[in-house]
């Protein structure tokens, strides 16, 4: 059995409990010489400048929009050239709000990459502003009293471009996020992976909770884990709260966050709604 090793060196500048540093560390467990093209955002300072750069990897860095777009001419070069590479757009929710356009033109064309989104609700790198991502009546710079806009389902939009491969995964359970980025690197085509990232800092965490709150977020069903590769299936760690009765509290999810402090019993009833109308969503894609 192959044994890979993470591309991640030690010493990033990586915030305390950073989740795109879990992230990237399982890229280069499931991946074989993953080229990276990185927006801006968080992971352009987690990178490093050269010559000190702490990705053990090819990486681009490139304006917001563009990722997915360069991404497509990269793996276009490498076919001419008869190479195999795996191409790899890693982006944040916020990158994925600005740079949506490029992801869809991607995706409609089938371009031979695999996009992730490391989702940590906000825009992060600049000031924890609200993104399009950012969990309901969650609080923000942009959003001081709560975030009031739907919140969107970049997953689900990418399920609907009929790509070959798409699913969600968590920093809490890295063996299915390493299990879904390995059979992504056999699929041909458009890939893609939203992450769920929570941030300590601007979700107001201690920093030695990150897994333990993403896994909170599974368990209580804020975060569904599933997949598609022609046919949609829930993951076995999101599997037992289809059963609304299995899941964890959702009120402890929020109170251990700072970006909820203050928060109603009518906002959380509110939120309990939400999720159980994601969950009544997807069972529409079980019969694909």
């Amino acid at each position: 059995m192959e044994v890979r090793e993470s591309i991640l060196l030690p010493g990033t500048p990586s915030c305390q409990g950073c989740p795109h540093s879990l992230g990237l560390k399982a890229v280069g467990l499931a991946l074989d010489n993953p080229v990276i093209v990185i927006p801006a955002g968080c992971s352009t300072i987690i990178a490093g400048i050269h010559p000190k750069a702490t990705i053990n990897a090819p990486v681009l860095h490139v304006p917001f929009a563009s990722a997915p777009a360069v991404a497509s001419g990269i793996a276009a070069a490498f076919r001419r050239d008869g190479k195999d590479r795996q191409v790899v757009v890693w982006m944040g929710d916020g990158g994925a709000d600005i740079g949506f356009a490029t992801i869809s033109g991607a995706a409609v064309r089938n371009e031979d990459i695999i996009v992730i989104v490391s989702d940590n609700e906000a825009y992060m790198n600049t000031g924890i502003q609200s993104s399009g991502t950012t969990f309901w009546k969650a609080k923000t710079t942009t959003s001081p009293t709560g975030k009031k806009e739907e919140r969107k389902d970049l997953a689900a939009i990418m399920l609907m471009h009929r790509v070959p491969y798409v699913a969600t995964a968590s920093v809490g359970y890295l063996p299915d996020f390493i299990s879904k980025l390995e059979k992504a690197r056999e699929v041909r085509g458009f890939r893609f992976i939203q992450l769920h990232s929570p941030c300590p800092p601007g979700w107001r965490f201690d920093s030695s909770k990150t897994v333990e709150i993403a896994r909170m977020a599974v368990k209580c069903g804020a975060w569904i884990l599933w997949e598609f590769d022609g046919r949609f299936r829930l993951s076995p760690a999101s599997k037992p709260y289809k059963d609304r009765s299995r899941r964890k509290s959702i009120a402890e999810y929020l109170r251990v966050q700072g970006r909820f402090r203050g928060i109603s019993e009518e906002d959380i009833k509110a939120i309990e709604e939400a999720v159980d109308k994601q969950w009544k969503f997807l069972e529409v894609f079980e019969s694909f």
